[in-house]
């Protein structure tokens, strides 16, 4: 029980530290939400929990693929935001767009034969 609540806090953290610091300094906090400390984070609690190298492994290649349709949020947000369309609405259509782009890289990704 323990080790869930230190996975909640530190996650946590991380989480409250880039809000914060977006307050005061957008490109440290844009640097620290880019890093890809939910990755790190889940690569440890995985090796810590069981061990399995080939877990982390499989996981991380599926990031690999799938951070590519995820971009495409990070260029569209500020398009729709730009063109008027107000904040709830640009993330409400952004976060529908970036679904149909991933469920458009798993189908490319099972058409080609790569498996996550």
């Amino acid at each position: 029980m323990w080790q869930y609540m230190i996975k909640i806090l530190l996650s946590a953290t991380v989480l409250v530290a880039v809000a914060e610091l977006a307050k005061r300094h957008s490109m440290w906090a844009a640097t620290l939400a880019s890093l890809p400390i939910a990755s790190i984070l889940t690569f440890i609690w995985i090796y810590l929990d069981s061990g399995n190298t080939e877990k982390i492994v499989t996981l991380s290649q599926g990031i690999l693929w799938l951070v590519l349709p995820s971009l495409l949020f990070f260029i569209t947000l500020p398009f729709l935001i730009r063109y008027g369309f107000g904040f709830w609405m640009s993330l409400g259509i952004d976060c529908f767009i970036t679904a149909l782009a991933y469920f458009g890289m798993l189908k490319i990704l099972m058409w080609v034969g790569v498996k996550i």
